[in-house]
Formats: structure tokens, C-alpha cells, sequence
């Protein structure tokens, strides 16, 4: 069967009205497109482990706080329609801005996100996280899912995403899908498409600096641990750190000593000339 395309609210409300109504589950993978074999995997999840897949791909206005960011964000509808058709989904959701947001983009509600939304990316980007909400929270009521499927490259996302769907009362499993990564160690990203050659050859050390330091962490302390992945990274041309956390895996607080906590994560965000890149690494 083809794969729909759906453009309009009610379209899609006529869509998920009939799904729900058959007794089918549906799996959401909410994109801003752009997609590649990240993306993919979460597609595919999405496919094999539910009746409907449903993508939406939309790049959300209210979770920039940039506006050159929004501006440069990578968008290749046809090609994103075509990788999708290629993995058996069953519809995907492309509004335009006006369509997901009539009464404007101006935020009425504030989401209550717990202090995972105040920290790292919360703390660089603000309103950030509060778009995010605003968006999920959206495409949740539209879509109903059954399951939503998120990619562990943004894991302070997910964080706050979970949080928002306990505290917005919202039946939805969320599931987290682990982080793809080009052969090279650099984690797949929409935004890897804006490296220059010279920038994509020096940006897997991310990666390997944040691979080193799980060895390097078992005998060091954690400020040690954190200090030796900046220092490695800050080394490379093109690369800054804008900061690394070594925090608790639930809570996202910073932690200061490895027992503190029995699931430690350390989350990074690098700049690679101008374009901003995330990773993360598992401790424990």
C-alpha cells in the first residue's frame, strides 16, 4: 500500500480516528526531517512493532532559540518522503507552520519539565526544551500513539519528554532507540550535513574522546575524567567545547564522585566551526 501523505490537522485526525478505531496500535517517530540512518532505525522500530507507523516531519519554530540556526537547519522533503516510503511506513504527517500552529507560535502554557529541562542544553538554550514540550505534546494529542520512538543522541530530550507526558497526564510508552553512528564514531545528525570536508574529518574525536575517558574514568575521578575530554577535544582544530556534564543518568544533575549514583551518563556539546554537534556516553 502506498504511503500516505497528510498535510492538515483534520486529515490527519481522520487518519488516527479510523487507526484507533480498528483497534490499531500506532508508533509516532516525531522528525524535523532531514533523515538519515538515525532516523531510520527509529523508523524501523516503529514499523515492526506496531499495526500503523507514523512520522511527522516538521522543523519546529519554538525550539530555536537561534534564528540563523533555524534558518540553516537542513530541510530535503522529497528525499525524506522517498527514504521513508523505501522502510513500509504507513503515513507521515508534513504540516506546514501555520497548520500546526493557527493560533501562532506564541506559548500559552508553560510545561512543567522538573530540573531535567534547566540543566545542560536547558541551561544554553533557553526556551529550548519548552518548545520541545510544546510541539510533543501537540503531535501526542494529534497522533495518539500507542508508542513514540526517540533517539538516544538527544538523551536529556528524553528525559524531559518523559517528563512532560507524566506531568500532562499523556498515555504514551516512550522508547528510547540507541545512538547511530557513521563508521567513524561520529554520531549521525541532521546537522552533520553542514560540516565542511575538513570539519566532518576532524569531528569523530567527540566520539573517541568520550570512548577514552569510560577506561580512563575507572581509575580517575570524575573531574579528572571530565577535564581530559574537554582538554582532548578543545585541542582539535575547528573543535570547542560549549560543556560537558557527567551526571545522573534520571535526574541529569551534575554528580561529583562515581558512587554517587549506579547510572552515570556524560552528555557533550561541541562546536565543529559553527555548526553545534551532541553526543553522549554511558559510565554506568
Amino acid at each position: 500500500m502506498a504511503m500516505q501523505i497528510i498535510r492538515s490537522v483534520s486529515d490527519l485526525e481522520a487518519f488516527v480516528g479510523k487507526t484507533l478505531g480498528n483497534g490499531k496500535t500506532i508508533g509516532l517517530v516525531p522528525t524535523m526531517g532531514a533523515l538519515h540512518e538515525g532516523h531510520l532505525s527509529l523508523v524501523k522500530r516503529a514499523v515492526a512493532e506496531n499495526d500503523v507507523a507514523l512520522v511527522s516531519v516538521f522543523v519546529n519554530p519554538t525550539q530555536f532559540n537561534n534564528p540563523v540556526d533555524l534558518a540553516t537547519y537542513p530541510r530535503n522533503e522529497e528525499e525524506d518522503f522517498r527514504l521513508l516510503a523505501g522502510e513500509g511506513v504507513t503515513a507521515v504527517f508534513a504540516p506546514t507552520v501555520e497548520e500546526m500552529y493557527p493560533e501562532g507560535t506564541e506559548r500559552d502554557h508553560e510545561f512543567d519539565l522538573g530540573t531535567a529541562a534547566e540543566v545542560m542544553e536547558g541551561k544554553f538554550r533557553p526556551g529550548h526544551f519548552q518548545g520541545v514540550a510544546q510541539v510533543v505534546s501537540r503531535l501526542f494529542r494529534l497522533c495518539r500513539p500507542t508508542r513514540a520512538y526517540f533517539g538516544e543522541k538527544d538523551f536529556q530530550q528524553i528525559a524531559v519528554i518523559r517528563n512532560m507526558v507524566d506531568s500532562e497526564h499523556i498515555d504514551v510508552e516512550i522508547v528510547p532507540v540507541p545512538i547511530k553512528r557513521a563508521d567513524d564514531g561520529l554520531a549521525l545528525s541532521s546537522r552533520n550535513a553542514l560540516l565542511t570536508e575538513e570539519q566532518r574529518k576532524v569531528a569523530p574525536e567527540i566520539h573517541a574522546a568520550l570512548a577514552y575517558s569510560v577506561e580512563y574514568s575507572k581509575s580517575h575521578s570524575v573531574k579528572a575524567t571530565h577535564d581530559t575530554v574537554v582538554e582532548r577535544i578543545d585541542a582539535v582544530p575547528h573543535m570547542n567545547v560549549e560543556y560537558f556534564e557527567i551526571v545522573d543518568g534520571r535526574t541529569l544533575l551534575p554528580i561529583d564522585e562515581w558512587e554517587e549514583s549506579p547510572d552515570i551518563v556524560g552528555c557533550i556539546t561541541v562546536y565543529c566551526g559553527k555548526v553545534r554537534l551532541i553526543d553522549n556516553i554511558r559510565y554506568k
